[in-house]
């Protein structure tokens, strides 16, 4: 296992070192500059431009360039932000553990509905409830995310405080804590809800349709007709033989949404103004601020790489025989 896992992380640093030339290249052959707000002012003398270009390491040919971000990055320095003069990788620590959290419990609240769903949808193959489940999933894939994330924020939130219901309490519509609140944990938990059900939306009905299809295909298998000759009881059949064998599905499909559940992040967290990295990210892209932009893509390259590696490694846990492959 120890060789297995070692080969993954390989693996990955030629992708991050591809990310990153890419990123970089990108962002200094499109056209603009960070300096281009300063250089179209007019009181901005030409000398002042070309010593904040000279400062910046603009001047210098862009590959070049890349090859001093690189060894800096290396050791953790992203360099400083090109709207503040603030180092990039402060301003990345201290978003990163809310873009984790949002996506960790988007995560969370997708597998907790969509793997009964997805079970007991296989098990009454055909009936009533495997047509609604079915209706259920297709809807909520189809559903765009922002577009969700809007009117759940209509109905929970600017709605429910008009309509001052006792057992339907406003949601808060955005931000991570409410400054009244104290920021203490059922505040977050609060700020939490609608964005994480947003992003967690979209996963359950592409995974409950995957699991129903799993389950379906396994439940129609040799062993599981055995297990049942024998008297096994239902719940053991289901969960112990034929789930037991799904989750190779279920934990391939998980790792490959991954990269959708923080590019989805992204959008989710500027409709609800999660201060998270997608926030940051289209912030510093309106600013023009390369730096940011290319230290927060990397990111969101080791997070998705991150999640895969561990899907490869819970695959390698669940089938021995991928450990020898």
């Amino acid at each position: 296992m120890l060789r297995y896992s070692l080969r993954r992380i390989l693996v990955m640093i030629p992708l991050l070192i591809g990310v990153s030339f890419l990123t970089f290249a990108l962002m200094n052959l499109i056209p603009g500059s960070p300096l281009q707000a300063i250089e179209r002012n007019p009181k901005v003398r030409p000398a002042d431009v070309a010593r904040m270009k000279e400062a910046y390491g603009l001047d210098d040919p862009w590959p070049q360039r890349y090859i001093e971000w690189l060894g800096n990055a290396l050791t953790g320095d992203f360099g400083p932000s090109f709207y503040n003069r603030l180092p990039v990788t402060d301003r990345i620590w201290g978003v990163l553990p809310n873009t984790l959290l949002l996506t960790v419990s988007a995560l969370t609240i997708s597998l907790l509905i969509s793997i009964p769903l997805g079970i007991y949808s296989a098990v009454y193959h055909k009936r009533l409830f495997d047509r609604v489940v079915n209706i259920v999933a297709v809807a909520l894939y189809s559903i765009p995310g922002a577009w969700l994330g809007l009117i759940l924020i209509i109905v929970f939130s600017i709605q429910a405080t008009r309509w001052d219901l006792p057992f339907f309490p406003a949601l808060p519509a955005g931000s991570m804590t409410d400054t009244r609140g104290g920021g203490g944990v059922l505040d977050r938990l609060e700020h939490l809800i609608l964005p994480s059900i947003t992003l967690a939306t979209f996963q359950i009905g592409a995974w409950t349709a995957y699991i129903r299809s799993s389950m379906l295909e396994t439940l129609g298998q040799d062993y599981v007709r055995t297990a049942r000759s024998k008297g096994l009881r239902e719940a053991m059949v289901l969960y112990r033989h034929a789930f037991r064998n799904a989750l190779l599905t279920l934990v391939t499909i998980v790792g490959l949404s991954i990269p959708a559940l923080f590019g989805g992040a992204v959008l989710i967290e500027c409709v609800f103004n999660w201060p998270g990295m997608g926030l940051v990210t289209l912030q510093a892209v309106g600013q023009r601020d390369y730096t940011m932009v290319q230290a927060t893509t990397i990111m969101f390259a080791v997070l998705t790489m991150a999640g895969s590696l561990l899907a490869d490694l819970l695959y390698g846990l669940i089938d021995p025989r991928v450990r020898t492959a």
